[in-house]
């Protein structure tokens, strides 16, 4: 390891050597290739930005997207819950996933809901990242691992069973931890980059320093969000990167650990801005897509009698799960009424009964559960 190029070699108390990072920003060689990168994530995600304002039913399709988000982010950490099984389980669906990671995915819902909602009264900081910690570890495994401190012992990142001694990675001991957040935070502030690469360089930091005794990935990933939220990047949380590093999981760890072995800002933020360019046209093309479908189906319904069932058809890119119990709360119309609207959509092949003899019956839009359920996109066009 050159420790010269982007942190040093310091000794644990137990006298093993670990990583401290350098404080940000790097001195970045602007290649033709980074310019590039990027003038694509920025087109990108400015397409994304002015499209997402004029979404009809934004306030909806967002709900979808924090949900894929939350799935594909604890599925990295090793969570095998789906979207299918998340969406049908907050419907009252009965489904077959251990209820351990059902709520470590609704934990991050809950934690990224949170944290755009505090952006309004706090900004981003090391406050803001250890109450959503709190909120991302309570009541789950890890549950035990100081929910919203930073860790006062050494942790280490490697195969299971191996020690500091042999392990991929081992952070900063905690004094050094410390100073490196302290250095974090006022980077948070910095205006001297482009927003998009000073993300790339945040990321990369809170992911070396791994403040917490678990959920780093999970938080770092969720800062991502937030600090495109705070920049005014985007109007709403429509950009995840979650999809792009689940996609190319060897490369994110071989990118992250490229930077703290060799000193490979480049090849790191090279990767980033096409994460943020690809899942910026995929966010476009499933929100253009279920809300074609959505504007078909409200075309068809025009006329209906009952409001109710086009407000359902709008529901539905919130989530295609629903039962008539949860239709009739949800639009705070009569039983009979949310039931003549499900049985609308269900004869002109919008929805589809599920079996579940335990609860009421569940239906779903297969239709939009399949764009939300598609695996990333890793081309552009």
């Amino acid at each position: 390891m050159d420790s010269r190029i982007s942190g040093r070699i310091v000794r644990t108390p137990e006298g093993y050597p670990a990583f401290a990072p350098d404080s940000l920003p790097p001195e970045l060689t602007w290649t033709p290739e980074m310019v590039r990168a990027l003038s694509d994530a920025d087109r990108s995600l400015g397409r994304l930005a002015g499209e997402g304002a004029w979404l009809p039913n934004l306030h909806l399709l967002i709900r979808a997207f924090i949900r894929r988000e939350a799935v594909l982010s604890s599925r990295i950490e090793g969570t095998q819950a789906s979207l299918g099984e998340l969406l049908a389980a907050e419907a009252g669906a009965s489904v077959d996933r251990s209820p351990a990671d059902l709520r470590e995915v609704a934990n991050y819902v809950v934690a990224l809901e949170y944290g755009v909602e505090r952006l309004s009264s706090l900004p981003l900081s090391l406050r803001l990242l250890r109450e959503l910690h709190a909120r991302l570890m309570e009541g789950v495994r890890g549950g035990q691992a100081t929910p919203g401190e930073f860790r006062r012992s050494q942790n280490w990142i490697g195969p299971p069973g191996s020690r500091p001694e042999n392990a991929t990675y081992v952070p900063p001991p905690p004094a050094e931890m410390l100073e490196a957040l302290e250095s974090l935070e006022s980077f948070l502030h910095d205006t001297s980059l482009p927003p998009l690469v000073q993300a790339a360089l945040l990321h990369y930091q809170f992911e070396a320093i791994h403040p917490f005794l678990d959920g780093n990935g999970r938080v770092g990933r969720l800062l991502i969000t937030l600090f495109l939220l705070e920049k005014a990047l985007l109007p709403a949380p429509l950009l995840y990167l979650s999809a792009f590093f689940e996609a190319t999981r060897p490369e994110y760890y071989g990118r992250l650990l490229g930077v703290s072995q060799r000193g490979e800002w480049n090849a790191w933020i090279e990767y980033f801005l096409n994460g943020v360019a690809r899942q910026s046209e995929d966010a476009v093309s499933r929100a253009a897509r279920i809300n074609g479908l959505l504007d078909r189906w409200r075309s068809s319904f025009a006329g209906a009698p009952s409001r109710a069932t086009v407000d359902l058809v709008n529901l539905l890119g919130e989530n295609p799960y629903w039962t008539v119990p949860g239709v009739a709360k949800r639009l705070e119309v009569a039983y009979t009424t949310a039931q003549r609207a499900v049985q609308r959509l269900e004869m002109e092949g919008i929805l589809s009964p599920l079996t579940d003899a335990r609860r009421d019956r569940v239906y779903c839009a297969q239709a939009i559960l399949e764009i939300l359920e598609e695996p990333a996109r890793l081309s552009l066009g």
